[in-house]
């Protein structure tokens, strides 16, 4: 859910009055579909105004939006409360919006009315005919300022014709106060790996006055206060984004970090109900390189199309490895799309699609087209899932083989693998338009996608075969096949990626595993070539920081270096070992390495573990009764603990994932761990 970084009370959006005694007298950022409390519209458009999933004026998650459809001629007001504004000369509106034009040029400006919408004074207009996006920042003086009830509006004149949407977002009203700062927003990613991770804000001048400097500090919830003055030159109505000096330092959970900005040019803000913002994250093992997934829903008979597609042709072109796109043809409007499909249906109906053009960035926003804002945000958005795979042809049978990876352990998910054409022809409708792009075919995993619940650290691998003479497919040389994890419940896409193109799999290394030596600061890894395949050499990382390239050993034994120094206390550390391939592609394989990985072994004690490796049990025995046993996975974490009391066990691993355990049999005179493979 989108939440509104300005953390003030002032969220006034009744029609009630209240009294003004602070800078911001209104902050709306549409957090839920419906009309806001207390909106309404007055002069016609009723039907018009309506809030969308969308964030093409560059917010976030929802926006207001006046469509054309039902075609309206004339002045709409879109009214957002009453204030009190007894004591104000005059405020400042502040939004963004998303301007599509159709034909000529259109106006909106902001009016004010003190006799309950009978009569608009306005303040501010402009005529818009370039299709983009837009902020607006004005200053609003009316002769209804200075009294007691007056509504805010927004404004819609001409011919609603002439435009196929207007969208706007991030509405704030205010009366500029000297120094006045505000968090625009925290821009710390919602998803961090383990480690350090640089934390980031966006501030805007609300103030009339130049901030030259102002001190700032965020604190983790239950920790200390980073505290820094930072220096700028911020001109009023101006934004810039600010990083920290300091890293934040987590491991593997979930954080709440409080940002506050404490003074303006050495002295005091004059309104401080703007300075605070909150950011909830999640650490997991490690992080991946997020690629938004793009679900296109269009038609070869759908005018409104040509357009989106243009701009998404454009958006793709500039943005080369940056996306995974798959587009659905649909059966409408009219005969509809000739390679429409039962699955590409059942796409429609998981995401209740009603109209085209419709698209879906990542499963949780609908866009038409998707704008680079929108993209840019959900690259920056770092994600717990890796995911890799190749297909090849052979005559008309494609075959794949993917690996699905999570960093973080991740539920009620399904995989989906969809074969597309780059390019095709036939499918030529009514609209206009002779060639098409990213065309599914065919859903490998089924329209229904493949249940998948991965553990943190594991890796779950698909193959799949198909013979592609059944589909609409036009070129067997010209595939392209997207991947992508979803969560079922929220529908957001966690990751995706296209397939490497005709050519083989590549592997992660296999039974990969590490420990700490002695004083702690050296480390011994081990794994082993992938069975299938022929790395040029391995990447080594120490919590995300490569320490060796281009390895060619399948052992390393190192790390005292300042590199490591501050987790040193915690005893915990991530170990990645990447596979390179000789056509520069690589592929991960993590472990997190903790103090369960470290008990000392204990070889006089005569303890057998077996057998090795292991399916649906492993036996223990040994000369000394054994008080119990703790299984860990390969990330360090426990998976069950045993109570045996006894001089042997045998314990149940037929639920247990593929991967490597570690196995701490824990005695009377010591502990013993031994590394122990389950097929």
């Amino acid at each position: 859910m989108k939440k509104t970084l300005l953390l003030t009370i002032a969220l006034l959006l009744s029609t009630a009055m209240f009294a003004q005694s602070r800078a911001i007298i209104l902050s709306e950022s549409f957090n839920t579909s419906g009309m806001p409390s207390g909106w309404a519209v007055y002069g016609g458009g009723n039907n018009s105004w309506t809030v969308q999933n969308t964030n093409r004026a560059g917010g976030m998650p929802w926006e207001m939006e006046f469509f054309w459809e039902p075609q309206f001629e004339g002045t709409s007001y879109l009214s957002m409360g009453s204030f009190d504004l007894s004591n104000i000369p005059s405020f400042v509106i502040s939004f963004k919006h998303y301007y599509e034009n159709y034909s000529n040029e259109s106006t909106i400006g902001i009016a004010t009315s003190s006799d309950g919408g009978v009569t608009w004074n306005s303040g501010w207009s402009k005529t818009f005919s370039v299709t983009a996006q837009y902020v607006q920042n004005e200053l609003i003086t009316t002769s209804d300022i200075g009294k007691d009830n007056v509504m805010i509006a927004l404004y819609f004149e001409g011919n609603s014709y002439d435009i196929n949407y207007w969208s706007f977002d991030d509405f704030l009203i205010y009366s500029q106060e000297g120094n006045d700062i505000n968090v625009e927003s925290f821009d710390i990613s919602a998803n961090l790996g383990v480690g350090q991770s640089e934390v980031k804000f966006t501030a805007k001048n609300l103030g009339t006055n130049a901030i030259e400097s102002f001190e700032a500090s965020y604190q983790v919830e239950g920790g200390e206060t980073v505290t820094q003055t930072f220096e700028t030159n911020l001109a009023s109505y101006e934004s810039e984004q600010f990083t920290f000096d300091t890293k934040v330092t987590l491991f593997p959970g979930e954080y709440t970090i409080n940002l506050n900005i404490n003074k303006v040019n050495n002295g005091d803000d004059q309104d401080m109900n703007n300075n605070a913002a909150t950011k909830d994250v999640i650490v997991g093992y490690g992080i991946a390189e997020r690629i938004p997934m793009i679900e296109h829903f269009s038609s070869s008979t759908c005018y409104p199309c040509v357009f989106v597609n243009t701009a998404m042709e454009e958006l793709t072109a500039a943005n080369p490895g940056k996306y995974t796109y798959t587009k659905y043809p649909m059966n409408g409007p009219g005969t509809g799309d000739p390679y429409y499909t039962a699955e590409c249906g059942t796409r429609r109906t998981y995401y209740n699609v009603n109209s085209v053009p419709t698209i879906f960035l990542d499963g949780g926003t609908s866009e038409a087209p998707v704008t680079q804002l929108a993209l840019d945000r959900r690259l920056n958005e770092k994600s717990f899932v890796n995911i890799q795979g190749a297909f090849q042809v052979e005559g008309n049978t494609i075959t794949l083989a993917a690996d699905f990876m999570a960093y973080s352990d991740v539920f009620n998910a399904k995989a989906y693998v969809a074969v597309n054409e780059k390019t095709t022809t036939g499918n030529t409708g009514s609209n206009g338009e002779t060639e098409f792009h990213h065309i599914m075919l065919k859903m490998l995993t089924s329209a229904q996608g493949e249940a998948m619940s991965i553990n943190a650290g594991e890796i779950k691998h698909v193959e799949y075969t198909f013979d592609m003479s059944s589909t609409h497919v036009e070129d067997m040389n010209d595939l392209e096949v997207a991947m992508w994890l979803q969560n079922q419940t929220t529908k957001e896409v966690y990751n995706s990626k296209f397939a490497m193109e005709y050519t083989e799999h590549l592997y992660a290394v296999e039974d990969l595993s590490a420990g700490i030596d002695g004083d702690y600061v050296t480390f011994s890894i081990n794994w082993n070539k992938p069975e299938k395949a022929n790395p040029t050499g391995y990447n080594i990382y120490l919590d995300g920081e490569l320490i060796e390239e281009n390895y060619t050993e399948t052992s390393y034994s190192g790390g005292s270096s300042e590199t490591i120094d501050y987790l040193l206390d915690d005893n915990k550390h991530i170990v990645e070992v990447v596979a390179v391939y000789e056509n520069g592609t690589s592929v991960g394989s993590a472990v997190l390495v903790t103090k369960a990985n470290n008990v000392s072994e204990i070889t006089e004690n005569n303890i057998s573990i077996y057998p090795n490796p292991a399916n649906d049990f492993v036996k223990i025995s040994g000369d000394d009764r054994i008080n119990s046993v703790k299984v860990y996975n390969c990330l360090g974490m426990m998976v069950e603990e045993i109570e045996v009391n006894a001089n042997e066990a045998e314990i149940n691993t037929s639920d247990y994932n593929t991967g490597i355990y570690f196995f701490n049999v824990m005695t009377e005179n010591g502990n013993r761990i031994q590394k122990v493979l389950i097929r």
